[in-house]
């Protein structure tokens, strides 16, 4: 019997947003499951979460935390609690329905075919996969990552993407303790820090849609981090300290 992919879905503030993802990670085949990451959202998001799980045991799982820390440690929090609970696939998934569900069997069959982590990218091939975005938003992430790869060198068109499927082996070598991103650079490093292992990293076509519903988590304190947290990364791997 092959073992289930883990979908991480963290969560603030989404219960609008959950009766449309969860379905539809579901519909892509009994091989996946999701794990809602809940960091106390005041909306009612970890109750919603409860009620699919109540209707789906066993293919949805709930991680509540007390108050909201940010997407690195939400993320690191499913990680481990996946990792744990004997998950060799691990995937990092919005709730906004951004990232298109019916990708997953494809990023799966990447991470079959020999890859380490594969990206669910939206600049591979030299073109920008977006639907919806206003064009202050679209240079604002080409730029990030842009930017990510000049000071870095990670060799992926997509460096700030979410859309992530990562082996459980690489996550376990790159020490997740070690991992200090909060905001969106969380993705710039965990990327950096697989590929610095030695892990192979694949990009694949997705088409990223601007979310449907509630609002973007992004700040200037994220993108203040992003700018600063690249170079600190740079250091830390000619140090030989990652």
């Amino acid at each position: 019997m092959t073992v289930p992919t883990l979908v991480i879905v963290p969560t603030y503030n989404e219960r609008a947003s959950l009766p449309l993802i969860l379905p539809q990670i579901l519909s892509q085949g009994d091989g996946f499951h999701v794990l809602v990451v809940d960091d106390g959202s005041p909306d009612g998001t970890g109750a919603e979460a409860a009620r699919w799980v109540s209707q789906h045991p066993g293919r949805i799982h709930l991680l509540q935390r007390e108050k909201k820390a940010g997407l690195g440690p939400a993320y690191i929090a499913g990680f481990r609690w996946g990792m744990a609970n004997g998950y060799q696939r691990l995937c990092e998934m919005d709730a906004d329905l951004s990232h298109p569900p019916d990708r997953l069997p494809a990023m799966v069959e990447a991470l079959e075919a020999g890859a380490d982590v594969v990206i669910g990218s939206r600049y591979v091939g030299g073109k920008a996969n977006v639907v919806n975005w206003p064009i202050s938003r679209l240079f604002i992430s080409v730029f990030g990552s842009w930017y990510a790869r000049r000071v870095t060198g990670l060799p992926v068109a997509d460096a700030t993407g979410g859309f992530n499927l990562f082996r459980a082996e690489v996550l376990d070598r790159v020490d997740l303790a070690r991992v200090e991103s909060n905001g969106y650079s969380f993705q710039i490093e965990l990327k950096f820090r697989a590929w610095r292992a030695g892990f192979s990293l694949v990009e694949i076509p997705i088409i990223f849609t601007e979310r449907a519903e509630g609002e973007s988590k992004m700040s200037r304190s994220i993108v203040r981090e992003a700018i600063w947290r690249v170079w600190k990364l740079r250091v830390l791997a000619i140090l030989g300290k990652l």
